[in-house]
């Protein structure tokens, strides 16, 4: 295995994939991951539409062909009838882990009063981590701060390779 940790970066966006307008989501993503990561790490971008089955095959190719440890997917959370990524995750993964979208929809709360519409969750597929979060850029970083502290022990636990942050961004718990 490399030393190099491969992370995918997933944007659903209809309205990106056919140029209506930039996506500002998965540089934002990219963006606090650099902040926050000490260690090497590849960057794995895709952009695709909100489609149950692309979304789904997108994920297994970026766990199982590609090998990313830790897939953070960007929009397709909320209650419109285009919103699935959900139920694209839930087709293609092992075991859900209700924390994670409850505490950053707790987070997001803090700051708007929609955030309870969101539907974000994280999920694993064989031994990596798939997190699901709304398709706005400003909620990456208030998402990524409520529940990152965990996801480095979390890809321990699950034999990925060791995520190392940055505490002045983001410290990483790892029981003592």
């Amino acid at each position: 295995m490399s030393d190099v940790a491969r992370i995918g970066i997933v944007v659903a966006s209809d309205r990106a994939t056919t140029g209506v307008y930039q996506d500002r989501s998965g540089p934002a993503i990219a963006a606090w991951l650099s902040a926050a990561l000490t260690m090497q790490w590849h960057r794995e971008y895709r952009l695709i539409p909100d489609e149950r089955a692309v979304i789904g095959a997108t994920l297994v190719e970026l766990v199982d062909a590609v090998g990313c440890c830790l897939v953070l997917v960007s929009g397709g959370t909320g209650p419109s009838p285009r919103d699935v990524t959900p139920e694209a995750v839930a087709d293609v993964t092992d075991r859900v882990f209700p924390g994670f979208g409850e505490a950053m929809r707790a987070a997001s709360l803090r700051e708007v009063p929609t955030a309870i519409l969101s539907r974000q969750l994280a999920a694993t597929r064989g031994g990596s981590l798939i997190i699901t979060m709304p398709g706005k850029p400003a909620a990456i970083a208030t998402c990524l701060n409520a529940v990152f502290a965990a996801v480095p022990y979390c890809i321990d636990l699950m034999g990925g390779p060791r995520l190392e942050t940055d505490p002045a961004v983001i410290k990483a718990f790892r029981p003592r």
